[in-house]
């Protein structure tokens, strides 16, 4: 099996990571142009409980998987990884079949109780195969990140992202002369046939390397063959010890996953609270959650490997004890994550009626963008600081700080978005404090943990850089020289983003060492 560096595997999971933000953008353009912001709504309505039932089932387990089979390998101990896989994996297929029948029986509870829209039913329904689709995907991926392997990731996902696309709006087509409930629930079922596929890809890589492997041989490690005085003398508490690494990271994700469904529920029942009727509200919350907040995401497809690729090596480094290489990665995640993210907050902030207007066909919905575009920095750096956490075997902390930004969060949210004169800006401004309250709080912890500084010319510097590209881009775009708006927008933005990575190199952001680790880009500065 292919072991990638820590930058390599990074890049690998970035390059899948575009190609799915791209793809995927697909059907967020499209999806509102068939089902309306409304029909958006009833989906993003669902969407949270689906995440707290895959949190509970997925949200520490492959971490802790990675982490521990990335130690197991560290030492070469191939028998271990074979412990911790199958464990896992026994684990949880049992478990993904008791929350899935528990979810279907309280699914017309949910609805009736929580919801205020009760059209949400169809959807409630059709997602709740998932949870053992995504359940048993997860194990294969957080064994392959383990092996620091990011490709059958990469592969799986980018996999999943296609054929998602393909019969998420196919569904959502057939199925919306019946409604928009059961157009809504259509566009789920397509998640469902994605999922699938990347399934089947994982379980192609996994079938592969096992018939690469020679009989009677043990899974090659990345140290060599363990001594038979290290491998253990009788079978250790593997559940146990998976269970103690993955539920402090599971509570961690589910007071961020409840802290989503919390704000979906409380967010509804506050706009109806500030007079605004259901149909409106459930459009409003759609066009934030499933038109808004994935503009803003965008950047994450680079903070995300970042994050997974973080988790193993910083493991791995923390168990040989070099406290300078931790630094070094961690260093490097940080940066990265700042110099990338910076010139797409300037375009969301400045261009967002265009942004709109050209893939929604929806410019109301703007000043939405441009009142989050700023916080999109402290977004892209809570990955890599979360992982870090979580690697260096801190994830209470983490929890600690993600309840306390989720407490705030909620709290304005039912304070903000009652008022008639904010509504769903309320909500808007609920998650922005959230957002930098909990970074700046995971910045504080591992500083204190490991000492870490980021050399804060670095900000300034970015800072100026942001500044110079977006009076340049703007200043394009009102010269109008193309004669069309989405040519003028792109035009612009490309030229901004030009003047922005010279700056980076000219300021010593970016070196030549950096380009020689992009694909394609290497052979000229080696």
């Amino acid at each position: 099996m292919t072991k990638q560096s820590f930058i390599k595997g990074a890049l690998i999971l970035l390059m899948a990571g575009i190609i799915n933000r791209i793809l995927g953008f697909v059907p967020r353009i499209a999806l509102p142009r068939i089902i309306g912001a409304e029909g958006v709504g009833l989906y993003q309505l669902a969407y949270p409980f689906l995440l707290v039932m895959l949190t509970l089932i997925t949200g520490g387990i492959p971490l802790a998987i990675a982490k521990w089979v990335a130690e197991a390998e560290s030492k070469g101990d191939s028998h271990r990884v074979k412990q911790i896989f199958h464990t896992a994996m026994a684990f949880i297929i049992l478990f993904s079949l008791v929350i899935t029948a528990a979810f279907i029986w309280f699914t017309p509870w949910m609805v009736a109780t929580l919801m205020t829209d009760p059209r949400v039913y169809q959807t409630f329904l059709c997602m709740s195969p998932l949870l053992l689709i995504i359940g048993i995907s997860s194990v294969y991926r957080g064994y392959f990140q383990g092996k620091q392997n990011m490709i059958p990731t990469a592969v799986s996902q980018t996999v999943e992202t296609a054929i998602r696309i393909v019969f998420q709006l196919s569904f959502a087509v057939w199925m919306l002369p019946y409604g928009l409930a059961w157009a809504a629930a259509g566009a789920m079922i397509g998640v469902i046939a994605g999922e699938i596929a990347g399934l089947l890809v994982l379980l192609w890589h996994y079938r592969r390397h096992k018939r690469s492997s020679k009989p009677g041989q043990a899974e090659p490690a990345s140290g060599g063959e363990a001594k038979l005085s290290d491998r253990p003398k009788k079978r250790e508490p593997i559940l146990r010890h998976l269970l103690s690494l993955s539920i402090p990271v599971t509570g961690s994700k589910m007071i961020g996953s409840f802290s989503y469904l919390f704000e979906s529920i409380i967010t509804a029942r506050a706009l109806a609270i500030a007079g605004i009727a259901t149909a409106a509200a459930t459009a409003q919350y759609g066009a934030l959650q499933g038109m808004i907040i994935p503009v803003l995401l965008l950047p994450t497809a680079l903070t995300y490997s970042l994050a997974v690729s973080l988790v193993p090596s910083l493991s791995e480094a923390a168990a040989q004890g070099d406290r300078r290489l931790i630094h070094k990665r961690l260093h490097q995640s940080m940066r990265l994550a700042l110099v990338t993210g910076a010139p797409f907050v300037v375009v969301m902030a400045l261009f967002a009626d265009p942004i709109c207007r050209l893939l929604y066909n929806y410019a109301e919905i703007a000043p939405m963008l441009t009142w989050m575009a700023p916080i999109g920095l402290f977004i892209y750096m809570q990955a890599p600081l979360q992982a870090a956490l979580q690697a260096l075997d801190k994830p209470g902390t983490a929890l600690s700080n993600t309840f306390i930004g989720a407490i705030v969060k909620l709290l304005l949210i039912m304070k903000l978005a009652a008022m008639p004169e904010l509504g769903i800006y309320g909500a808007l401004i609920a998650i922005n404090v959230n957002t930098v309250l909990v970074t700046v709080l995971h910045w504080i912890s591992v500083t204190r943990f490991i000492g870490f500084r980021m050399q804060y010319l670095d900000f300034i510097k970015v800072g100026g850089a942001m500044i110079i590209m977006g009076a340049a881009s703007l200043w394009l775009m009102k010269q109008q020289l193309m004669p069309a708006l989405p040519l003028n927008l792109v035009a612009a933005c490309l030229i901004g983003l030009l003047i922005y990575l010279l700056l980076m190199v000219k300021l010593g952001l970016i070196d030549r060492y950096d380009l020689a680790r992009i694909p394609y880009l290497n052979r000229w500065f080696k």
